[in-house]
């Protein structure tokens, strides 16, 4: 018996056995939930379904998406709903994408393709899911977004760039969406993790020295792991966190309330 027995879950965007979604997977099935998948490419639907045949649930679904696409996410819940009969009780949402050269020089230089290609995929695709979500979550009699964030966010973070400026609209979104959905009974939350070695992260350049700063200055004198913040996006998809909509939670060994 675990905290989330009888709940099912989407996680979109998970990708390999490093991706934080994943994690976030892993917590939420072994705390008893039911877990689909959503993923964009054919190489993403090989690997998640490598991880889900040596999982807890062999049998989870997984859909291909692109949450861009309004038609694609139609089809993705009209499935899920299927699979669920008819009912949902928790979002993941664990999709970011910037081109490699606009995470690297000066912000000043980011073509309008590449920020318009990174707030589309890395913001409005927590928007696009969390509003197909919204039907099968009132049918359930409620329920619960997560998304990923990082310090960048509300900090400048040096060749984080746009994704820094996509962060801090991803927070902002799922505030204005705690709001519009509160009187549904659908709570909405971000994760802020530290920097963690996944793949993505290593397009990040001076991705090492992010790292050791986390390891050399955090009140905890560590680095995180991906299972942490798993583990809190887990709780706050859970009836644990009833009370809790609207906010960022930090998993990052306390890094963020530091000065100097």
């Amino acid at each position: 018996m675990g905290f989330m027995d009888g709940k099912r879950v989407l996680v979109a965007g998970a990708r390999n056995r490093w991706s934080i979604g994943w994690h976030c997977a892993a917590s939420l099935m072994r705390e008893g939930a039911q877990v689909a998948f959503s993923v964009l490419s054919e190489r993403e639907y090989e690997d998640v379904a490598k991880l889900v045949s040596t999982s807890e649930q062999t049998d989870a679904p997984i859909l291909r998406c692109d949450a861009t696409k309004p038609e694609e996410v139609e089809t993705l819940y009209s499935e899920l709903g299927k699979r669920f009969n008819g009912k949902l009780d928790g979002l993941v949402h664990s999709i970011a994408y910037a081109p490699r050269e606009a995470l690297s020089g000066k912000y000043v230089d980011t073509t309008g393709s590449d920020f318009s290609l990174a707030m589309s995929t890395s913001v409005y695709t927590l928007i696009s899911l969390t509003h197909g979500a919204k039907p099968l979550m009132e049918a359930a009699g409620g329920g619960a977004v997560v998304t990923l964030t990082y310090l960048g966010g509300v900090r400048v973070i040096p060749k984080y760039n746009v994704m820094g400026v996509c962060k801090a609209a991803l927070e902002s979104s799922a505030r204005y969406l705690a709001y519009d959905l509160g009187p549904d009974r659908i709570r909405v939350n971000a994760v802020s993790a530290g920097p963690i070695k996944t793949m993505a992260a290593q397009g990040i350049q001076g991705f090492g020295s992010m790292l050791d700063a986390v390891a050399d200055r955090a009140p905890l004198l560590r680095r995180i792991g991906a299972d942490e913040v798993g583990d809190t996006a887990a709780f706050l998809l859970s009836d644990l966190s009833r009370g809790i909509t609207g906010e960022t939670v930090y998993v990052d060994a306390g890094y963020h309330i530091m000065g100097l």
